[in-house]
């Protein structure tokens, strides 16, 4: 079979009239004589790219949505002024809208949570007079699992805190005495100090994948995307599964589980307390302020149609009237693809580097105060704003820690001291490991190749989701068929492919006499859309055509590819691979029309991707209504047949 198909693609390739056949020509095309508008249109005289000012059009457009994302969600979300159980049922449908868009509801965690110690020694790894520490690990959900350090207090714990490190930290670093080169105050250590069992579990971190030329969380969250998933809801799900497993312990279930992070970790700590309301409380750092230019972060950070309906306002308030502070202090210093000025890098050309150019957001203390203000709109209870120059300080973990686990006033003398304690340099004894460096890389990788085999898997059970989802589709006559279709062709539109709460503009056309060949004659065609978003491209028509409507011919709509332009698919341009068959199919009477897309200007369009994609859309939410207006005003034109497009 296999020499089968050789042998037939080499005839193939070696016939006649094959892709790349030098021996065909391309159409005699020659500029137009005049410029003279078709018939019934106004005068084109725009100059320059026009491909390249549809994509900057398009942009401005994108950014308008974005900043007016804001205001349009505000309208659902008016929880404090509901009734109790109206605000129990809204808030758990919120957490239900979250949990789809982080896809973590499409994995189911464990039914009996079980912690696991996986030291390579039989001692603790660590210890001090107050706690030890351990490896641990714990079934997330499918086969993949959450790995960290549990600091175990010697005596009988307060609270359960999960302690979620930055993707740019290990557990080591936040359950080790801080160092000069530490980036934040070793939290789970001081958390532990209070009494508090501290469960630190580890990321993915912001490595490159040294094959694919892109973070290794980017590489992980690219195909989770398209699988309805997200990294941050594994990460999330991990998470969860965590608290499972600390509620599980003995006595467990009497103590207040807490969440406490920074940068990425203060991201997850946000998300998995909004959605799990047996979690007391969050104390989150380096992460909270507007999210408008989330599609300037890394490609990790891209949740479909986010700001749509949240912000971080919006998330927080998801968690009152629990314990939430909220601290203002320094936050994750991260780019990928930056320019010398530090800025995302703009490249029109592909570049070895596969991955999307991002920077991690950095709002000012005013920014953080003006996004809290909008919380506090929305929820009143339990919030709390700290602003401090050292990331998650002994104060405001102390502050944090009284919130969660209200104390006798001997705890607060005992606390008294303890601040002084905190603030004094700290020594740290631990069980030496000399291959500790080797172990973190194992340990990591185990991490990264589960999530890789579980992308895989949830692959190939995509098949069988689609087919359940399917299932309501008649095919047993024409008529059941196409009543039946509706709600799918609707479901593909709004939740797919993403659609724009915007009517479109007249078309407005525009045209120009492009070019002529011996049979054919070709015009230049702009059309408006959205404000700022306009169609163009080129209209091909035999010279034998009577434009008056004497004679109405079909329309065969000619696409080209990536990175592509109208011209490839109409003359020399692009005709090995396209043949001019724009032009051929004009010459044996058709009438074409060759749309510029968007997908053009490598990262210019990306980025127009990810604007989209944190308002539920795509570039295909513009593509479409461009090809509904050109499809509209061509069966609008005397010389087409409406009912033939194609």
């Amino acid at each position: 079979m296999i020499l089968l198909l050789w042998l037939t693609a080499v005839v193939l390739l070696c016939a006649p009239n094959a892709w790349g056949d030098s021996s065909v020509d391309w159409p005699v095309l020659t500029e137009a004589t005049d410029r003279e508008p078709l018939p019934g249109t106004e005068m084109l005289d725009w100059q320059g790219d026009l491909a390249a000012q549809m994509v900057a059009g398009v942009d401005r457009f994108l950014l308008r949505q974005l900043e007016s994302s804001q205001l349009k969600r505000s309208a659902h979300w008016q929880l404090e002024s509901t009734s109790a159980s109206e605000h129990a049922i809204s808030s758990g449908q919120k957490r239900q809208r979250l949990a789809e868009m982080l896809g973590v509801s499409r994995d189911p965690r464990p039914e009996k949570p079980v912690l696991q110690y996986v030291d390579w020694t039989p001692v603790p790894r660590a210890s001090t007079a107050e706690f030890t520490i351990h490896q641990v690990r714990w079934r997330a959900f499918g086969e993949v699992h959450g790995m960290g350090l549990l600091l175990e207090p010697r005596k009988t714990a307060i609270a359960s805190v999960i302690a979620i490190p930055d993707a740019g930290q290990t557990p080591e670093e936040l359950a080790a005495a801080p160092t000069k080169a530490s980036q934040t105050n070793a939290y789970a250590f001081q958390l532990a100090r209070t009494g508090c069992r501290v469960l630190v579990p580890l990321l993915i971190d912001r490595g490159e994948h040294p094959q694919h030329r892109m973070p290794m969380r980017e590489w992980l969250h690219r195909p989770a995307y398209i699988l309805g998933r997200t990294l941050a809801g594994y990460e999330t799900q991990k998470i969860l599964a965590a608290v499972d497993c600390l509620l599980a312990l003995p006595g467990g279930a009497k103590q207040p589980v807490a969440m406490v992070g920074w940068g990425e970790g203060g991201r997850l700590g946000l998300y998995a307390a909004a959605l799990d309301p047996r979690i007391a409380g969050a104390c989150l750092s380096g992460y909270f302020g507007p999210r408008q230019q989330v599609w300037s972060e890394p490609a990790d950070r891209t949740v479909f149609g986010l700001l749509r309906e949240f912000g971080d306002a919006e998330i927080a308030s998801l968690v009152a009237p629990r314990l939430l502070v909220i601290e203002s202090s320094t936050y994750p210093s991260y780019g990928y693809r930056l320019d010398s000025d530090g800025q995302l890098e703009t490249l029109d050309e592909y570049t070895n580097n596969r991955g999307k150019p991002g920077k991690l957001l950095i709002p000012t203390p005013v920014q953080v105060r003006d996004e809290f203000t909008r919380l506090s709109q929305l929820t009143g209870r339990g919030i709390h704003l700290l602003e401090s120059e050292q990331t998650l300080a002994d104060k405001t973990l102390l502050y944090f820690v009284r919130q969660l686990a209200p104390r006798s006033p001997q705890q607060a003398e005992h606390d008294a001291s303890l601040e002084q304690q905190l603030a004094a340099e700290l020594e740290f004894s631990s069980t030496v490991i000399p291959d500790l460096e080797e172990l973190i890389t194992l340990r990591h990788s185990h991490q990264v190749t589960e999530i890789e085999r579980h992308n895989q898997w949830a692959l190939v059970d995509s098949s069988r989701v689609r087919s359940e989802l399917f299932a309501g589709l008649k095919t047993d006559s024409l008529e059941a068929y196409q009543q039946s279709i509706e709600p799918y062709r609707s479901k593909f539109r709004e939740e797919v492919i993403g659609s724009f709460d915007a009517p479109p503009l007249p078309a407005n056309a525009r045209t120009r006499k492009y070019q002529e060949g011996p049979e054919t004659i070709s015009y230049e065609v702009v059309l408006d859309v959205f404000p700022d978003v306009f169609a163009y491209g080129i209209l091909t028509v035999p010279k034998s055509l009577d434009l008056v409507g004497n004679d109405r011919r079909p329309v065969v709509v000619c696409q080209h590819g990536l990175e592509g332009r109208p011209q490839d698919v109409v003359s020399e341009q692009g005709f090995s691979y396209y043949k001019a068959f724009a032009t051929r199919l004009a010459e044996r009477g058709f009438v074409t029309f060759a749309p510029q897309n968007i997908y053009i200007g490598y990262d210019r369009f990306r980025t127009l991707q990810f604007k989209a994609y944190s308002l539920g859309c795509t570039l295909y939410s513009i593509m479409v209504p461009q090809h509904e207006q050109i499809t509209a005003w061509l069966a609008k034109l005397p010389f087409v047949d409406a009912e033939r497009i194609a």
